[in-house]
């Protein structure tokens, strides 16, 4: 019997093996070469060099082979006959062992380099030891910068395309985009333009790397809040549907070195409004703070709620004191002081504002009259109904645009009679905005002051409290009935919602903040009983952390006593140095000259006495330099002053829009993830 020879692959005439690797003739491309497979030569050849690629690898598949019999072998059977045979040395056995080894081939080529011990890998180039949790985004970047030359040379690299793939899942997180964007077919003929060979990723990998990055992130913050002694709770509610309502908590600390933080904790789903009640939303916050293991750290909690689900009640199933977010509560102010009239006003200017928004006719002359009288050429704003600092914004605007307005309304060209008639703001009523302007922008000074992120915020509410009720809010002569009679209505509602007449003023978070800001110490803006009453509390509050003090640390109070020493273990005044200060020193202690630093009532008292510093210093810059001056007194510093004057207005005004129209689909857990993520990034 005659066989005609096998033939080898015709993909061996590009390559060249090197013991485990082959390297392509063509452009010096090295791949990893296992088990006599050709397959990634084949793909390589068919991508890089596709002129010349062979159309099948005949290595993987039966060798079709001619047999010719003699005629003394076979007389009867026909003359030829095809016999299916397998590679030369290669069993059935092997060949689906080679087809297994290709199937694995499939997974990252970084685990070539690395192996997997429980929930660790490690290097076996340099021993070096990672976390792993699903990804292999660390180990690319940790072969990318220790050991380039192992990277695989085919096309861009493993190591680039896994950044390009961490690079999209951070878009999505720091854009709240829908995950379902890798799916777009305009986003994949981007990237497929952009990076050669790139294998796009499945929402399912994106959002397994989204996962990863949180459970990063709740390590990092785990870590962060075991080092902090005290930290402040902030709830916002917030509407992605008229269905879907949340409640996120975010918590705010000082770290050992003064800087202030923020950070989100979690997002609740919260049920419908029958099953929504304070007992609920309390055990929510509640199993936030067990789980984040910050029980007994809690200072106060700021919310934004509108609706009467945290009442003051509610105080009594926590350890921590409620707070309504002041811009909330200057928000409701300003609504109880709106008028019927102003309402009107408000109505008809928001009526012209759209007119001119909308109609291009009257855009353009606006534009033209705007150049003709040197006016600047601003654009009208429109009012929001959520936000009431808008209408301070509107009427602004008014003002400075109002001769062109009139001029434009009077052209009959451009605008018709009846049209003009019904746009058309009356002289009294222009009057009113010109009054009414003002007060508002007092108060809308009043909270952006306190809704600085980059500021101690607290400390003050209650000094701007009483300059708005006993300054800004009180009527004068010149004033127009309607503006008076706002002014009135707002400084009673401000009386009633931050309990300024109350007897109970002095324990309020927001006050003992003020205290211990050195800007506001002296509390200027108080009655003489109010102050006394003031610094009676904060004794009490030094002294409850002297019993602190005292009941944990026992060895601080022998290293204490160790301080002065023993007159009698002193040697004889022969022996003694002659030098009257170190004499004086032995005699009395190292520190006698600062005695008032362990003595918590004169530690009070000499703060107090202490000249304040200016109202635009930063107060944890100055606790940061004066702390060492009054450390009882820092320590409560850092309770209070964490505690943000408002609850994030953002979640309310992004998350809610954001998760509305491109998050219906995503789960509650997953929505607490990506708030997560975004925020604490």
């Amino acid at each position: 019997m005659k066989r005609t020879g096998r033939r080898r692959s015709s993909v061996w005439d590009c390559f060249e093996q090197v013991g485990n690797f082959v390297r392509c003739m063509k452009c010096d491309a090295t791949l990893k070469y296992c088990g006599g497979a050709t397959s990634s030569m084949m793909n390589h050849m068919s991508r890089q060099h596709p002129s010349t690629a062979p159309l099948t690898d005949e290595d993987e598949k039966p060798v079709i082979c001619t047999v010719q019999c003699s005629e003394e072998e076979s007389p009867t059977s026909s003359d030829i006959m095809q016999v299916a045979i397998t590679s030369p040395g290669v069993s059935l056995a092997a060949t689906e062992r080679d087809f297994g080894e290709r199937k694995r081939l499939k997974r990252s080529s970084v685990w070539d380099i690395f192996i997997k011990v429980d929930d660790e890998v490690h290097c076996t180039m340099c021993d070096t030891k990672l976390k792993y949790r699903s990804s292999t985004t660390s180990m690319m970047y940790h072969i990318k910068n220790k050991h380039p030359d192992t990277m695989p040379n085919d096309g861009v690299s493993l190591a680039t395309h896994a950044e390009v793939t961490e690079l999209i899942s951070r878009m999505i997180e720091k854009d709240m985009l829908p995950v379902s964007v890798v799916t777009g077919d305009g986003f994949r003929e981007l990237l497929a333009y952009t990076v050669h060979n790139y294998k796009m990723p499945s929402t399912a990998d994106i959002t397994r790397l989204i996962e990863g990055h949180f459970h990063e992130k709740v390590e990092e913050l785990v870590v962060q809040l075991g080092r902090v002694e005290k930290v402040a709770l902030t709830t916002d509610f917030w509407t992605a549907l008229p269905f879907q309502k949340y409640i996120s908590v975010f918590c705010s600390f000082i770290t050992e070195d003064w800087q202030g933080r923020s950070a989100v904790l979690q997002t609740h789903k919260l049920p419908s409004d029958s099953h929504c009640t304070t007992e609920s939303i309390t055990e929510r916050l509640r199993s936030t703070v067990q789980t984040w293991g910050i029980a007994g750290k809690v200072t106060a909690c700021v919310h934004n709620n509108t609706q009467g689900i945290l009442p003051a009640q509610a105080s009594a199933h926590v350890n921590w004191e409620y707070a309504t977010c002041f811009a909330t509560t200057l928000q409701l102010a300003v609504s109880d002081g709106l008028s019927e009239d102003l309402v009107r006003i408000i109505v008809a200017a928001g009526k012209l504002v759209k007119h001119f928004n909308h109609s291009l006719l009257a855009s353009e002359a606006l534009e033209q009259k705007q150049v003709q009288m040197c006016l600047p050429q601003h654009k009208l704003i429109q009012s929001s109904k959520a936000r009431w600092d808008t209408i301070c914004d509107m009427f602004e605007r008014l003002l400075e645009q109002r001769w062109a307005i009139k001029a434009v309304l009077s052209d009959r060209m451009i605008t018709h009679r009846q049209e003009a008639q019904t746009l058309e703001i009356e002289d009294d009523c222009w009057q009113i905005i010109e009054n009414f302007t003002p007060v508002l922008a007092t108060l809308k000074w009043a909270t952006t002051v306190i809704s600085a992120e980059t500021e101690v915020s607290i400390s003050n509410i209650y000094p701007i409290t009483f300059s708005l009720i006993q300054t800004h809010l009180v009527p004068k002569e010149n004033d127009v009935e309607q503006v008076s009679e706002f002014k009135l209505k707002v400084q009673k509602s401000l009386r009633n919602h931050m309990e300024v007449d109350s007897n109970d003023l002095a324990s309020k978070p927001a006050l003992i903040a003020s205290m211990l800001d050195p800007r506001h110490k002296h509390l200027s803006f108080l009655t003489p009983t109010g102050r006394l009453a003031a610094k009676v509390k904060l004794h009490e509050l030094v002294s409850k952390l002297d019993v602190i003090t005292t009941t944990v640390g026992t060895k601080d109070e022998q290293q204490e006593t160790l301080i002065t020493p023993d007159i009698s273990q002193v040697a004889m005044p022969s022996q003694m140095r002659s030098d009257t200060k170190n004499t004086m020193m032995l005699l009395l202690g190292d520190n006698y000259s600062s005695s008032y630093a362990t003595d918590s009532e004169a530690q009070v008292d000499y703060y107090l006495r202490d000249i304040a510093p200016s109202l635009d210093i930063n107060p944890l810059d100055w606790w940061r330099v004066n702390g060492p001056r009054f450390p009882k007194l820092a320590t409560l510093a850092r309770h209070y002053l964490c505690v943000p004057g408002v609850s994030l207005p953002s979640l309310l005004s992004e998350a809610g829009q954001t998760f509305a129209t491109m998050r219906t689909r995503l789960s509650p857990e997953h929505v607490d993830m990506m708030i997560f993520v975004n925020r604490n990034a």
